[in-house]
């Protein structure tokens, strides 16, 4: 059995932490993830979600207070001998569902691009990999007809320092993450929002723990 403990603070929202226990059952994981939430006033099913995952295949969620159930099937395909990563997503209470597809041209080149069926929106993003350690990741948005841009790079082995632009909220965007088995995991993000007048900026932080029980 897996169990990760992740704790989120933020300037606007304070603080909040959440937990996943997961298990193998074969072929399959099943995960249970809640958080403070559910503590908080004593057990209760309140932010309790369930989930069964086959690798590769499909994952289902359950989300008990809001009753509301997600499906997500995966396939790949070949297309001019290219893999094609294709995923089915469908939110029950939503009635949401999204198409999503990543053709992989090579080690360093790929293109992928999702729609939504319920409001027609559409994005078209390219990866490229630079040496194996640049990342740069241009995307299209079609309903808006703007682009976003983000650039990211790892750096002593553990660390990513990545960069974004939002063009059509004028959002600047800062992250520093660490995905260590040794050093633990963590995120911090800073945005500021270029097209308001006081351009204060938003600070928010993660960090994760893993363990084997």
């Amino acid at each position: 059995m897996k169990a990760a403990l992740k704790s989120k603070y933020d300037i606007d929202n304070n603080g909040g932490a959440a937990a996943t226990l997961a298990f193998n059952a074969g072929d399959v994981n099943l995960r249970a993830s809640f958080t403070d939430a559910t503590f908080i006033n004593g057990p209760s099913l309140t932010a309790l979600a369930l989930s069964i995952d086959k690798p590769g295949s499909f994952i289902v969620d359950y989300n008990l207070p809001k009753k509301d159930v997600r499906f997500q099937f995966m396939n790949t395909i070949s297309v001019a001998e290219k893999p094609l990563n294709l995923t089915y997503i469908h939110s029950w209470r939503d009635n949401r569902t999204i198409l999503d597809g990543t053709l992989v041209l090579d080690s360093a080149n790929k293109i992928s691009g999702n729609y939504a069926l319920d409001s027609g929106n559409s994005k078209l993003k390219y990866t490229y990999v630079h040496n194996g350690l640049t990342i740069f990741e241009p995307t299209y948005d079609v309903a808006k007809n703007t682009w976003d841009f983000a650039v990211s790079r790892r750096v002593y082995g553990d660390d990513v320092f990545k960069a974004s632009y939002q063009t059509s909220s004028k959002v600047l965007g800062l992250e520093w993450s660490r995905n260590s088995k040794s050093t633990g995991c963590f995120k911090v993000l800073a945005s500021v929002n270029l097209a308001e007048e006081q351009k204060l900026p938003k600070l928010s932080a993660e960090t994760t723990w893993n363990f084997e029980v």
